[in-house]
């Protein structure tokens, strides 16, 4: 049985009076559970229209706090929350938002210690980490709990979004090994279109809005791949690694607590 009040009727009308969403597929929404790692740029946009299409419950992991610079990009942070945890920032927000949605806050590193736990208690996760370390920690973390998770990330004016079942191909089929240390400086060093983590993190919420109503084609097997100087998309195929220690025939992987994320991550040391 569907059971929205008068005000959620309301609130979640565009949704309820769609055939490919409906009333069924927003009462679905309001029960999900969605952890996103990180508040920062792809976060920011990720939190608020997962807030926005009625996610009934948003975990947010991150240690920052806000900073002035963070300010052209991450839209749910504002003057005022400099010096802030990004984390409180982000709850007040989303509180703002939609009262609908209950918000779970962890003011820590996402890292091997507290992934397992932090990934279990969640239907869906979503990637919107800035480094390499923590790209593949939620990767193996996701892939090793069967748990969906969807990935984004941002450079300059490039950015990628794709989508993974939990159940390979996973990250790690994709890029084996992060990039020697120094060959892709981070945003602090290189530079990011304030944008830009705009459009992938929107793109990254249409995937968990319609993996969670079960309607359209997600990205599993493709990266997206977008060129906002060109204003241009590309696809590139992402298969399983059969051979992958993580998602392949044959894994060797069955914990996070057993790997180093440190330097290229790679597990073929």
């Amino acid at each position: 049985m569907v059971d929205l009040d008068p005000t959620q009727l309301d609130r979640y009308s565009r949704h309820v009076i769609m055939d490919d969403v409906g009333p069924a597929g927003q009462e679905a929404l309001l029960e999900a559970s969605v952890l996103v790692v990180g508040a920062g740029g792809l976060g920011s946009p990720v939190l608020q229209y997962l807030a926005a299409a009625g996610v009934g419950t948003l975990g947010i992991v991150d240690d920052d706090v806000v900073e002035r610079s963070n300010l052209q990009r991450q839209v749910i942070h504002g003057d005022a929350d400099v010096g802030r945890p990004k984390v409180e920032s982000a709850r007040e927000f989303v509180a703002d938002l939609n009262p609908d949605v209950t918000v779970e806050t962890y003011e820590t590193r996402f890292d091997s210690e507290n992934a397992a736990d932090l990934v279990g208690q969640y239907d869906l996760v979503v990637d919107a980490s800035d480094n390499f370390p923590t790209r593949f920690l939620v990767s193996d973390a996701c892939t090793v709990a069967g748990v969906p998770f969807f990935h984004g990330a941002v450079y300059r004016f490039e950015g990628q979004v794709t989508t993974f079942s939990g159940e390979g191909p996973c990250y790690r089929c994709l890029f084996p090994q992060a990039p020697p240390e120094g060959t892709v400086p981070d945003c602090s060093t290189a530079g990011v279109l304030g944008v830009l983590p705009g459009t992938v993190g929107c793109l990254q919420a249409t995937e968990v809005v319609k993996w969670i109503v079960g309607e359209g084609e997600s990205l599993e097997g493709r990266l997206l791949a977008f060129d906002a100087s060109a204003m241009s998309f590309d696809e590139v195929p992402v298969n399983r690694n059969l051979d992958c220690p993580v998602c392949g025939d044959d894994p060797s992987v069955d914990s996070v607590g057993s790997v180093s994320y440190e330097g290229r991550c790679s597990l073929s040391d």
